[in-house]
């Protein structure tokens, strides 16, 4: 019997299964084997039931102890994981015997459920002990992994622990031969289905001594680590930039403190207030400029002296109040689109930013706006923000507005120069284009005057209302032949801003 902390079922099923390995020598029955393969399913549900606990244990773990202490937690971690990759080496080799038993014996007989060689003879002797000896392999893999999880505890915690994996020899008994692990298990005389039981035994004993093992290891997160013998002192600010008519707050204490203690705390010769062991220093932020300071920390002892800790010189930059205003494109804003600006002060959290505009109006919030300008000429963003409880002006950026460029006219994708014949007359449309322009901004062509002008012919002219060539434009362009010049002007177009934009003609000479 295997030892280790194992419920009553888990105790049961191994006495039942050393039962019938007994009665294996008087015969090998089909309600033998049936019994079994009940064992072997039981175990099976026992493993799954012990991984299933194993891996909520990780994962309470991870979610706890690893993120609430991850320099004290991550090692006792690392060590746990090592015990689970044991025994999950243990568990896949016993996988890949059990395939090879299975092969080698029919595989599955899909009527019963069960092995189809269930109560061959052959197979495990034959596999396991006497031409392949895979199951002294296995004894050596048993003992390694046991070792190997042992190892892992504390060594205070190793001398009480009776882990359910191991591989002993069965006790002599009068009258019978004297059988190693090895024998007992897989040797003459057992059957196929009596072998499969045996190693998901020995998998589900090993998933047991890995649940042991890590719960011992993560439990040790807990136990109480509280050494006092070394004392450092530690001032620790929230910033070290303030602005004008901030408070400037530090917290000065002793590592590895007692929150019983009441030390004295003094900085430039005056007491600061303490709580649980912690004193609270107020810096002067009065006036801008570098500000340094020094706590002297005086701490009875038990004999009655007073040792004394000095913190490192800490230092604190007081500035002026000031706003940070930037365009997140160019650095002028644009009539007839929206133009981002995010907004920030140092110091002081985008939440408490108020942001306002003059020449145009702002929408957005936590630092991120978007300005929108309807005139040409100047826009102010103004920019204010809660300091020491009080809303303070931080400043103001003042900004260029102007109208998006003209953008080029464009038919059969050009502008001037020399195209097909053919591409001329698959065109219907002309369009009005932004190029190396940073927004999205589209214009639309509302007229446009078209002339024709072929070798040694009068040059005729269109003219029309949209995009689109009409009818009359059509049927003209469907004519043109290599020579002919193409020109369009009186080219309008409007864009986001509403106005109306004269274009430059197009001149196209077919080829």
């Amino acid at each position: 019997m295997a030892g280790g902390k194992q419920t009553p079922r888990q105790r049961m099923i191994g006495i039942l299964y050393l039962v019938l390995l007994g009665l294996i020598a008087l015969d090998v029955p089909e309600s033998l084997l049936d019994a079994f393969k009940n064992i072997s399913d039981s175990l099976s549900a026992s493993k799954t039931n012990v991984q299933s606990g194993i891996d909520n244990t990780f994962k309470t773990f991870e979610n706890g102890k690893l993120k609430e202490q991850p320099e004290r937690a991550a090692p006792i971690y690392a060590r746990a994981k090592k015990a689970r990759d044991l025994s999950d080496a243990l568990d896949k080799y016993i996988d890949s015997l059990k395939k090879v038993m299975v092969d080698e014996s029919g595989g599955m007989d899909e009527a019963t459920g069960d092995y189809s060689g269930r109560e061959s003879l052959d197979e495990s002797v034959d596999l396991m002990v006497d031409r392949r000896k895979y199951a002294f392999e296995l004894h050596k893999k048993i003992d390694a992994t046991r070792e190997g999880l042992v190892n892992l505890l504390d060594p205070k915690d190793r001398a009480g622990v009776n882990l359910a994996l191991q591989a002993n020899a069965p006790l002599p008994r009068r009258g019978f031969p004297t059988k190693n692990w090895e024998e007992a298990n897989f040797g003459e005389g057992i059957p196929m289905g009596a072998a499969m039981t045996a190693f998901t035994k020995i998998q589900s004993d090993t998933k047991n001594a890995e649940n042991e093992v890590v719960k011992k290891i993560l439990v040790e997160v807990d136990k109480a680590q509280v050494n006092l013998d070394h004392f450092d002192a530690v001032a620790v600010a929230p910033t070290s930039y303030v602005l004008v008519g901030q408070t400037y707050t530090a917290d000065v204490f002793l590592t590895a403190y007692d929150s019983k203690l009441s030390p004295t705390i003094t900085v430039g010769g005056s007491p600061l207030p303490t709580e649980s062991g912690k004193g609270k220093y107020t810096g002067n932020t009065s006036s801008e400029g570098l500000k340094t300071w020094s706590a002297t920390i005086n701490v009875k002892q038990t004999d009655g002296t007073i040792k004394t800790y000095t913190t490192p010189t800490q230092s604190y930059m007081v500035a002026k109040p000031s706003a940070v205003v930037s365009p997140d494109k160019m650095n002028v804003l644009y009539i007839g689109v929206p133009n981002p600006v995010s907004v920030s002060a140092p110091g002081i959290a985008k939440s408490d930013l108020r942001v306002s505009m003059s020449s145009g109006s702002l929408s957005g919030s936590d630092g991120h706006y978007t300005a929108t300008v309807n005139s040409i000429g100047t826009a102010t963003i103004n920019v204010s923000g809660m300091v020491s409880g009080k809303l303070t002006n931080l400043g103001s950026t003042l900004f260029r507005t102007k109208r998006i460029p003209d953008p080029k006219p464009q038919f059969a994708g050009k502008s001037s120069g020399n195209t097909s014949a053919a591409n001329l007359r698959a065109q219907d449309r002309l369009f009005a284009k932004l190029e190396g322009f940073d927004f999205d901004a589209k214009f639309t062509v509302t007229r446009f005057a078209l002339q024709i002008a072929k070798p040694r012919q009068d040059v005729v002219t269109f003219s029309t209302t949209g995009a689109d060539l009409s009818s009359a434009m059509r049927s003209a362009m469907s004519t043109v032949s290599p020579g002919t010049t193409v020109v369009f002007k009186d080219i309008i177009a409007v864009g986001p801003d509403g106005t109306q934009r004269g274009l430059d003609a197009i001149v196209l000479i077919a080829n």
